[in-house]
């Protein structure tokens, strides 16, 4: 009996993404299996966590690596370790900052909500978080003056649809806040397949998500410079306790990475795109709708269905439309942040080619 039926739980289609709210990703079968094995096992952490920075390492080509229990719990975590440092004694004072630098400045255009607010991630650690230049944009001479007092870091994020305002030149903030003798943090949510362009920046730490295009267990990977990556495993004598990686997530993140370093990223991309002309082809024709192939924006190596309807001539609004596929079974979720303006977009990773051709018939029945 599958777990849906076992437990009474909705049927979903994930056209989204990998989305937290809807399970993020699906993990390999090689992944799960790992898990599995992993969950009837004792292991000392503290070895597993030296052989995931050793993989980690490998893979992305940093000095260091961690696992922790997710991205949001990184970033936390990494702000709290540029205030302490590896001494166990700060570490254990948190979120009392008293006698450290405390202060972490952002773009005001960063202070995104992913389901929690960035800016109580930060608070999180003891630290506070100053917002610089406005949220139409933070030029970097911005950012400089902003970091002129005493702070600890600099946060900042990877331009994304949840950011706002002019896209801020990483390379140059990361060496903004260098000038000012701080460290960057920069994160990268999604962006695994694209963490050594990020420490290209010249970044001190990258948090990014295992559980999303990796497709690992539920998880966070904080990679970067030696020092501070063992002040992030240091606090886990301290606020980190809360937001530990089990066994079987390092595990699992440690799977995922074997694979993904065995996997042949263009037979991936070419997958990938013969899903979206499958798509495309299905959804031809319908009235009211134009479909077209789009890059993803922040360089990720796939593409999106982005399908715009006509008023005019399609059934139904793009409003109307993502309620429909989200009120059938099994439910269809997509991308809405184009709703408004009549885009409707559709991320076609997570699907599997028998999903891709359900989405298109519905689409049909709806449509047609």
């Amino acid at each position: 009996m599958s777990l849906h039926r076992r437990y009474g739980l909705t049927r979903v289609i994930n056209a989204r993404g990998p989305f937290t709210p809807i399970g993020v990703s699906r993990s390999s079968g090689e992944t799960a299996a790992v898990v599995a094995e992993a969950l009837s096992h004792h292991f000392l952490l503290d070895e597993l966590q030296d052989r995931a920075s050793e993989s980690i390492s490998r893979f992305t080509g940093a000095e260091a690596g961690t696992v922790t229990h997710c991205a949001a719990a990184g970033i936390t975590l990494a702000v709290a370790a540029a205030m302490t440092g590896r001494s166990a004694e700060r570490a254990a004072a948190l979120p009392v900052t008293e006698g450290m630098a405390d202060r972490v400045v952002l773009p005001a255009g960063h202070a995104v909500n992913y389901g929690q607010s960035i800016l109580q991630a930060v608070r999180l650690s003891g630290a506070t978080p100053e917002l610089a230049g406005t949220e139409a944009g933070c030029p970097v001479a911005d950012l400089e003056r902003s970091l002129a007092s005493t702070h600890v870091c600099c946060l900042l994020l990877v331009a994304s649809r949840l950011t706002r305002g002019e896209p801020v030149d990483l390379a140059a903030a990361v060496s903004a806040a260098h000038r000012r003798g701080v460290p960057a943090i920069v994160d990268g949510a999604a962006q695994d397949l694209r963490i050594p362009d990020l420490l290209g920046t010249g970044a001190d730490i990258v948090v990014v998500s295992g559980q999303k295009y990796l497709a690992s267990p539920t998880a966070g990977l904080v990679v970067g410079r030696r020092g501070l990556v063992e002040a992030v495993r240091a606090q886990e004598k301290g606020i980190g306790r809360a937001m530990k990686a089990s066994k079987e997530a390092i595990l699992g993140v440690m799977a995922a990475i074997d694979e993904r370093e065995r996997s042949e990223r263009d037979g991936w991309q070419r997958e990938q795109d013969r899903k979206v002309a499958t798509f495309l082809a299905r959804v031809d024709g319908l009235a009211g709708v134009a479909a077209r192939a789009v890059p993803d924006p922040t360089g990720l190596p796939f593409g999106r269905v982005h399908l715009r309807l006509d008023g005019r001539d399609a059934r139904l609004s793009a409003e109307a439309l993502a309620v429909a596929l989200r009120s059938g079974s099994p439910q269809i979720h997509v991308m809405e942040h184009g709703l408004s303006s009549g885009d409707i977009v559709f991320e076609l990773v997570q699907l599997s080619e028998d999903e891709v051709r359900a989405v298109g018939r519905r689409l049909t029945d709806l449509l047609d």
